[in-house]
């Protein structure tokens, strides 16, 4: 049920709310969802604009230079994967997906094309929140990372053939460079920090995603499958029932 708040509604947040004043865009063409949900991110002190389909999203993206974007899957004109595509096509931006489909493909198709999260119709708008939130902390993060100076950098983490420089989020694998999603670099270096340690779910949840509630580890499943797609599924090894951990390439 789409829990709704006033849209004068703007304060200051008691919480220490990250990136208070930053501005979402929601690409939604139902009004109702798209109305409630800009309500709700109104009254988190964020500036909201709405686009009602594929284009004008695409368009609003480029005039605005939003913090983030939460974009509907299924929309008239383009689809939100198109969307997704010409919007980090021009200018990297988080991305949280929506979809009213619990398809495990289509979630690893957003991953690929560039989104950073997803979830999935209905939602509540307490996790909505918590997600964009944790979104805009790893932009925070990523921004005093890159701006601290080199010395202070940490080198680059060599692993067998994987090289992740975190001062300048790139990764490498044989030499070859592998384009990662900002969430995606976040989960890897996690992984890769502790080799052969089994990290669980509800960690890299609360870690990387900055979300305490275990009922998100989907999302933590289809990250990994994204980073196996990209990095080489001997990366990453699955402890059933209770999570992942990175493991050394071996060398040829």
């Amino acid at each position: 049920m789409w829990d709704c708040v006033n849209m004068s509604a703007i304060a200051s947040r008691p919480d220490g709310a990250p990136s208070v004043g930053a501005t979402i865009l929601i690409v939604e063409d139902e009004p109702a969802i798209a109305t409630a949900i800009a309500q709700r991110l109104t009254a988190e002190g964020w500036r909201t604009e709405v686009a009602r389909d594929g284009l004008s999203g695409v368009e609003a993206a480029s005039r605005l230079r939003p913090s983030a974007v939460v974009l509907d899957v299924m929309l008239p004109g383009i689809d939100g994967l198109e969307v997704c595509r010409r919007i980090q096509a021009e200018r990297p931006v988080p991305i949280l997906m929506l979809t009213a489909r619990d398809d495990e493909t289509d979630m690893l198709i957003g991953l690929g094309v560039g989104a950073d999260d997803y979830m999935t119709k209905p939602f509540s708008m307490r996790e909505l929140v918590a997600r964009l939130k944790a979104l805009l902390r790893r932009v925070d993060r990523a921004a005093q990372a890159s701006a601290a100076p080199s010395n202070e950098a940490e080198p680059p983490m060599t692993i067998g053939d994987v090289v992740i420089d975190q001062a300048q989020r790139r990764v490498h694998r044989a030499g070859k460079e592998i384009h990662l999603t900002p969430t995606e670099f976040e989960l890897l270096v996690m992984l890769a920090s502790s080799p052969k340690t089994v990290q669980t779910r509800e960690r890299l949840l609360a870690e990387v995603w900055d979300w305490a509630d275990a009922s998100g580890t989907r999302t933590v499943d289809s990250h990994i499958k994204a980073l196996r797609r990209k990095l080489g599924a001997d990366l990453i090894r699955t402890v059933h029932g209770v999570g992942y951990a990175f493991e050394p390439p071996v060398a040829p």
